[in-house]
């Protein structure tokens, strides 16, 4: 009986990883966004920005309202920004609208970001925390598998890709009603009120601070490689836009698949030596991707990529916290805000590829980033994995 309560609470904290996945809709919008504007590659690059600014500026202060007001309530509010967030298009879409859609979105994503994991540990403890943490990816990446097709079938049948919108807005709207009515016990919170000096003072440790960095590069890398994968399909195997936003679901697909992997080889292996395997291999694909010229080698390598990184957040983000298990809430605050890597990283892309002339330049900031997540593997300090790590 307790067993089946347990799992009627995880089943709202669980939708909301779904709807967690709508950010990455800004990946295959760019593309569209692009066409329909009229933009360059450099101002492509910001809207992905629009989105993941917002965790540099918000996660913090997040970390901070959840130790006052609970988490529950905190995911509550991401939820309804988010629920605004996708219906303004579905009143209105220009240039303008497109901007403010995307900066709800990233506001809304960012409160849940902080809030939803630290949720899911007063339902999940100890060992399991990891699994279940990848598991939300897992669903996470389910969402972002099927925003290019969502928007591709809206674009092709009804000539209108923020038409998708109104499926996003129906499912955030059933999560929010959902989660109300869920109750979950968060306990009495004995320890003061974070504050955002003490929650920026965790940098001072050494493997807060290399967490906090690998977390920036992760989110990079993935939103650069969600966002540079029909790019390279329409710059070097000649497909029209249509049918290279495709690419973006193969890169999910392959995303979703690493993360099922994920959870099991974490119940069986370290999250450290899982750390270093993957992201060597992912370095060797990306090293390869510079060299790709056809479609299916393009795409082979895209999927390698996707599926070794797939679970590299949930390991960095697990590290952090088992750390400092006292401080979930400041951590939290603390790593999310590392996703602003979304918003560092396609901007530099851009202007690399509009100096080089050729996507050759995106690819290589992604490459700088997958080279510090492989340093990031080997120096995280061992005291915070198993004995079994090698």
């Amino acid at each position: 009986m307790q067993k089946e309560q347990t799992n009627l609470k995880l089943l709202p904290i669980l939708l909301g990883f779904f709807i967690m996945g709508f950010c990455d809709l800004v990946g295959i919008s760019v593309t569209y966004a692009q066409s329909q504007f009229n933009w360059s590659e450099t101002r492509a690059g910001f809207l992905p920005s629009m989105v993941f600014l917002w965790f540099f500026i918000v996660s913090i202060p997040a970390a901070i309202a959840m130790d006052k007001y609970g988490r529950k309530n905190l995911v509550s509010l991401g939820l309804l920004i988010t629920l605004a967030a996708t219906f303004i298009p579905i009143v209105s879409f220009n240039e303008t609208t497109c901007y403010v859609t995307f900066i709800l979105l990233g506001v809304g994503n960012t409160i849940l970001q902080v809030s939803l994991n630290p949720l899911l540990t007063n339902i999940v403890h100890g060992e399991k925390l990891t699994s279940y943490i990848t598991g939300g990816q897992f669903i996470k990446a389910i969402s972002s598998f099927a925003g290019p097709l969502l928007v591709g079938y809206f674009s092709l049948q009804y000539g209108s890709w923020e038409k998708s919108f109104y499926v996003y807005t129906l499912i955030t709207l059933i999560s929010l009603i959902w989660l109300f009515f869920t109750r979950i016990e968060e306990g009495v919170n004995e320890k003061k009120t974070a504050s955002f000096s003490k929650t920026i003072g965790l940098l001072k440790d050494r493997n807060i601070l290399l967490s906090f960095l690998g977390i920036l590069c992760i989110v990079g890398l993935d939103v650069g490689m969600n966002t540079i994968t029909p790019k390279l399909l329409i710059e070097r195997a000649n497909l029209a836009k249509e049918a290279a936003t495709y690419g973006s679901s193969w890169y999910f697909a392959a995303r979703t698949i690493g993360t099922v992997f994920g959870v099991f080889l974490l119940s069986k292996f370290s999250e450290k030596a899982f750390f270093k395997i993957n992201m060597t291999v992912v370095l060797f694909a990306l090293v390869a991707l510079v060299f790709a010229q056809n479609q299916s080698l393009i795409l082979a390598l895209v999927c390698i990529i996707a599926f070794g990184s797939s679970s590299i957040f949930a390991v960095i983000y697990t590290l952090a916290i088992k750390s400092q298990p006292s401080l979930t809430n400041e951590i939290s605050g603390l790593m999310v805000t590392g996703v602003a890597g979304g918003a560092v990283i396609p901007p530099l892309m851009g202007f690399a590829t509009d100096y080089i002339g050729s996507q050759q330049g995106a690819v290589g900031i992604i490459i700088l980033c997958a080279i510090f997540l492989v340093y990031c593997s080997f120096k995280l300090n061992n005291s915070v994995v198993r004995q079994s790590d090698f």
